[in-house]
């Protein structure tokens, strides 16, 4: 009976540190970590996403999903302190597509692609494993690297090309289905 209290105290310890975390957002602006039973920053919410915590904000009067601001919210700060990661181009383009028919394929375009490039940044990591350089080291490395960097980069568009024709593809496949369920209908092709 004793082993049985202690697994069900292991489970419940797991259960906890595997649980979604809540952050409550207070009209004051303030985020409230229930976890910790306190206040914390976007700073804080930053460290979590990089520790691969599983999170959620909600707005502590209505319960309103939240966490899709808070995280545009960080970016917004990156993106304005230090080196942005988007340019100006990239930033008009992307608003170009809300409101556009493209806006559902180009939200899981960019998706894929950010995810695919972070496999690509996690296999570099484990094959670099046990180097440890500072931040000015991992520069001048990576700029010694150059011919590497470009030939891993070509297979990452390569790649992202091979995504966009697929997904091209698919919205052909549907368009065609649905010409098929609405034959004569002005924008789809014609049935085959």
């Amino acid at each position: 009976m004793t082993a049985r209290r202690g697994k069900t105290a292991e489970s419940a310890e797991a259960e906890e540190t595997s649980a979604l975390r809540v952050l409550k957002k207070y009209p004051n602006r303030r985020l409230y970590d229930t976890h910790t039973s306190s206040y914390i920053t976007l700073a804080d919410v930053k460290k979590m996403v990089l520790d691969g915590q599983a999170f959620e904000v909600r707005d502590a009067k209505t319960a309103e999903d939240l966490t899709r601001s808070i995280l545009l919210q960080i970016i917004l700060e990156e993106e304005t302190g230090g080196v942005p990661m988007f340019s100006t181009s990239s930033l008009e383009q992307i608003i170009r597509f809300y409101g556009h028919a493209m806006q559902g394929v180009m939200g899981d375009y960019l998706e894929r692609n950010v995810k695919t490039f972070g496999e690509l940044q996690s296999r570099f990591a484990e094959q670099s494993q046990g180097l440890a350089f500072s931040p000015e080291l991992w520069t001048q490395f990576m700029g010694a690297q150059s011919p590497m960097m470009q030939n891993l980069m070509g297979g990452y568009v390569e790649q992202s090309k091979s995504l966009l024709s697929q997904m091209q593809e698919q919205m052909k496949e549907q368009m065609e289905k649905a010409g098929a369920l609405f034959p004569g209908m002005p924008g789809f092709p014609p049935k085959k």
